[in-house]
């Protein structure tokens, strides 16, 4: 009979790195399994019979203060269990402090926070810290403990580095009971010495505290009824029906051309006819590389979702359907759907062969994460989730200068041949394609548009705010964003016709303003995004074994003359604020990918500047893998349904909302006056071969017109009897903003902002008055 594996529980206070800290636990103690609750799921009373069935407690971090019992929630409660439940507990930051209050000790504000910042801890190398040497820790606090010396607390560790103090507290042990707690974060990415090493020797300490006293643990259905499965558990949730078909085969058709432009590509497909969707994501700039434009048919299907909607709208042609969402959420009836539209046999080095293409709001990743919209929605408000389902494709490889033709399309073969001889013609002879320059009818003129931007002393004093948030320990950075609206009205810019499209012209003219690695031109209606973003959200190859990359923007300068990569390098690399911004997104992303693949997580690059056209900034790049078997080929779920769950439980963007995420998203609520919308979501693609590509949504604008949406009682009409004397009117909307920390100047802080705003509304001809 085999022996029951030891069981550890982790009691998570609502933190955006608690599964970093499951995996270090897993790495110290291999053998055992990991069970995670939040602080306020049991009350006291449910958990003590259950505490038996664990060798030991991890207290992990959060926001907030010890002192507060909505932040603490049971914790508090722990640190005085009698002698017949008492086993051994170690907390992490949050835990140590509440471990210090619960026996006296009073907790305060550090004068000079610590947020992604290192440290040398000095240790007294017993206990927790024997045989273990130098110890460079990540601090994330804001607040800290103060003995008075006579709360039967030990200190273990301490720092010398901080103003006003000689000694700030960094571990603690009881002197009795089998408590132990670090201030600092063992399970950051950037702690030396006082991670792996502090707990390898806390769970030797705890085995034979349990020995010493004759534990043995056990575990029963009840108690799995009670906890569920252990950590890591990373099998996507499986749709309700296998199904039974075989997967589609993709016709694919390749030739080479050199110069290849898809604009006028996407011209020649009819991009110019404003009333008509029309999706592209494209490449201009490194590290991407291919440009996808998909050839959508009057049968295309099209899915949209509002949040807090029961159902969600299907079209295909001119038939439009509620269907209920029942059981399922939006995102496991995506998943399903994808399921049934599996796809293989394609080229195997390109990355889209067909399937979604379309944006996902950021608010969608709101209510993913279990936080209401406080703001009231708006009458005609863009949907939460918007795309297009592509049978045809045309996919460009930038580097080898090669066009792919594909359906997905059962005898589809006369399409491809006709695109092809088509699509030779276009590219030998575009020259009747003016897709390099935009003409100025694109650009507002001031006598014609109106700017509308966030008031600047608004917005610096909101970031005086964030700021005692981060002092009073609730955050440890926040994203605080604002919108800016472009409203035009030119009686002398050519209308929408079938031949002329407004958005497409200034699309063409952002990117060659801004070439980005991550640009697309989307126009869903009502909604049309103009991207061109530098930063990847999330890509996943195709299964098995898939790869699962993110890669982080936190920290950018602005080109100019003398600003070399050097300058750049010691304005970035060199910046504490800087790397501390891009380090606390990276322990997020490591937390999100931990959570689904489990352990194989890995950070493959740190804080590296990267160029880009208008703007240096600091890029990390991690990656996780799935586990044997996670990700295998199965009936019952879609082709990269484990990637979709790594996108929906990794949303809103961590570069977006700050950390911890569900806190941060709360707070910033107070501090924004309207819903981001598209603005800091995502844009991209999932591929029915079960590969993905999202980026996110910044360097953008976005604009609503519900002029074209095909509803059952009406068709879509660019007729002159069709709309009123306000044809020429359009609202663009961008946002902008950026990581506030507590060494975040204010002044500053606006000067990126409007840096990062800039880029977008040069494409309106617009610019930010001097002084403003």
């Amino acid at each position: 009979m085999s022996q029951e594996p030891e069981r550890i529980l982790l009691v998570d206070s609502y933190d955006s790195f608690t599964f970093n800290l499951a995996s270090l636990c897993l790495r110290a103690a291999p053998a055992s399994q990991i069970h995670i609750i939040k602080n306020d799921q049991l009350t006291l009373p449910e958990l003590l019979p259950y505490l038996r069935y664990f060798s030991a407690v991890i207290v992990g971090p959060g926001p907030g203060s010890p002192d507060v019992s909505e932040d603490i929630g049971i914790v508090k409660h722990l640190w005085k269990l009698d002698d017949r439940h008492l086993l051994p507990i170690f907390g992490v930051c949050l835990g140590l402090q509440s471990l210090a209050t619960e026996h006296g000790a009073r907790v305060n504000r550090l004068p000079v926070v610590k947020h992604g910042q290192v440290s040398i801890i000095e240790h007294t190398g017993t206990d927790i810290f024997k045989g273990v040497g130098v110890v460079q820790a990540v601090r994330y606090h804001s607040l800290h403990a103060e003995l008075n010396g006579d709360e039967g607390l030990e200190v273990l560790a301490w720092a010398s580095d901080d103003v006003g103090h000689v000694k700030t507290v960094m571990a603690l042990k009881h002197i009795n009971r089998p408590f132990w707690a670090v201030q600092y974060h063992p399970e950051s990415v950037l702690t030396q010495g006082g991670g792996i090493e502090v707990m390898h020797n806390f769970w030797r300490l705890a085995r034979s505290w349990n020995a010493a006293r004759g534990r043995r643990i056990s575990w029963n259905s009840t108690a799995t009824a009670r906890f569920g499965s252990p950590w890591p558990n990373p099998h996507p949730p499986l749709v309700s029906s296998p199904h039974t078909t075989s997967p589609r085969a993709v016709l694919t058709s390749a030739f080479h051309f050199s110069n290849i432009d898809a604009a006028a590509i996407c011209e020649f497909l009819g991009v110019q006819d404003e009333s008509s969707p029309f999706v592209m994501l494209e490449s201009l700039a490194q590290p991407g590389r291919h440009t996808i434009i998909g050839c959508l048919k009057s049968t295309s299907p099209y899915i949209t979702y509002s949040i807090g909607d029961s159902s969600l709208q299907y079209q295909v042609g001119d038939s439009f359907s509620q269907i209920p969402l029942g059981s399922h959420d939006i995102w496991s009836w995506t998943s399903a759907f994808m399921n049934e539209r599996k796809a293989c046999s394609g080229t195997s080095n390109v990355p889209f062969w067909g399937g979604l293409i379309g944006y996902l709001s950021y608010e969608l990743g709101v209510e993913s994460l279990g936080v209401p919209s406080t703001v009231p929605l708006a009458d005609k408000r863009h949907p939460d989730m918007n795309m297009a389902f592509v049978e045809r494709s045309i996919v460009i490889d930038n580097k080898t200068d090669t066009i792919y033709l594909q359906s997905i399309i059962d005898g589809d073969e006369g399409w491809l041949a006709e695109m092809a001889t088509k699509l030779k013609f276009t590219t030998q002879d575009n020259s009747t394609y003016s897709y390099n320059i935009a003409p100025s009818s694109t650009k507002a003129r001031p006598t014609t548009s109106t700017l509308i931007l966030p008031d600047r002393d608004t917005y610096v004093s909101r970031i005086n705010i964030a700021k005692e948030r981060l002092y009073a320990g609730d955050s440890y950075e926040l994203c605080l964003t604002a919108n800016t609206r472009v409203v035009l009205n030119d009686p002398l810019t050519p209308k929408a016709s079938r031949t002329y499209s407004p958005s497409w012209e200034r699309y063409k003219h952002l990117r060659e303003l801004n070439p980005a690695p991550h640009s697309g031109y989307l126009r869903l209606h009502p909604t049309t995004l103009l991207a061109s973003s530098p930063e990847r959200f999330l890509s996943f190859s195709r299964p098995p074994r898939s790869t699962y990359q993110l890669r982080p923007i936190k920290g950018t300068v602005r080109k100019g003359p003398g600003i070399t990569r050097a300058v750049a390098e010691q304005a970035l690399r060199g910046s504490v604020k800087e790397v501390a911004e891009n380090l606390m997104i990276v322990d997020l992303i490591r937390h999100d990918l931990h959570n689904v693949v489990g352990e194989d997580v890995e950070v493959k690059q740190f804080c590296t500047v990267e160029e880009y056209k208008t703007v240096w900034q600091l890029v990390s790049v991690i990656e996780g893998r799935a586990a044997d078997g996670a990700d295998e080929f199965d009936s019952r779920r879609a082709n990269g349904a484990l990637g979709w769950e790594v996108l929906r439980r990794s949303l809103p963007p961590g570069s977006m909302t700050g950390a911890p995420k569900k806190r941060s998203v709360e707070i910033l609520q107070t501090l924004e006056d309207s819903e981001r919308n598209v603005y800091s979501g995502i844009f991209g693609y999932w591929c029915v071969g079960g590969g993905g590509d999202w980026s996110v949504t910044i360097r953008s604008c976005f604009k609503y017109d519900d002029r074209y949406n095909h509803v059952p009682s009406s068709k879509a009409s660019l007729s002159t009897s069709t709309f009123g004397p306000d044809d020429h009117v359009e609202e663009w909307v961008m946002g902008a903003g950026g990581a506030i920390t507590a060494l975040s100047d204010p002044h500053a802080e606006w000067e990126e902002m409007s840096v990062k705003l800039q880029s977008v509304l040069r494409v309106f001809g617009a610019a930010i008055p001097r002084g403003n």
